[in-house]
């Protein structure tokens, strides 16, 4: 049996780690969207029923600001959320779009910084669903994930042949 000791160690290490990899997928998001220099492709999306990088943005950042305002004390699901709303197109430039980015982010990752070893087998409810908080990190670990994947095959598909490749180029060992 682990004493509690290695317990809050375990948990303290969790968070380091997973913030130290939230922190490295919004800056991969950010180096894809640094490369498109026309705002308005921001707004392109490959298809009807696709999502531009603008509107990619607004979704996370709006759950981010929903699920980690009062993580541990409030549903992750805000009754002022206007979700319908992220998918709408009002961002008109880069600067507007790092905002809201920035936002969203700076509500997540202050909230993240706050917890604690012994928070993270506590209860917290996501659409009047209960979650631990772990389980919660987790669920926005792959949401996130997610949504960032998209923002940079859109950037690249934006780029093309100008696109900088944010990893090891094809081909390089």
């Amino acid at each position: 049996m682990e004493n509690p000791t290695q317990a809050q160690d375990t948990g303290t290490l969790y968070l380091q780690v997973a913030i130290g990899r939230f922190k490295e997928l919004k800056q991969s998001a950010e180096k894809a969207v640094a490369q498109i220099a026309d705002d308005a492709k921001l707004s392109w999306a490959p298809g009807e029923e696709s999502n531009s990088i603008a509107i990619i943005v607004k979704h996370v950042s709006g759950n981010m600001i929903s699920r980690w305002t009062d993580f541990l004390t409030t549903d992750g699901e805000k009754e002022w959320r206007e979700r319908d709303e992220e998918f709408e197109g009002t961002i008109a430039s880069k600067e507007d779009l790092l905002s809201v980015w920035n936002r969203g982010w700076d509500v997540f990752l202050q909230a993240l910084s706050e917890l604690k070893s012994e928070d993270l087998l506590k209860t917290v409810y996501i659409r009047q669903q209960p979650h631990s908080v772990l389980e919660a990190i987790e669920r926005q670990m792959s949401h996130y994930s997610y949504h960032i994947g998209q923002i940079i095959y859109i950037a690249k598909m934006i780029q093309g042949d100008d696109w900088q490749t944010l990893t090891i180029p094809k081909r390089k060992k």
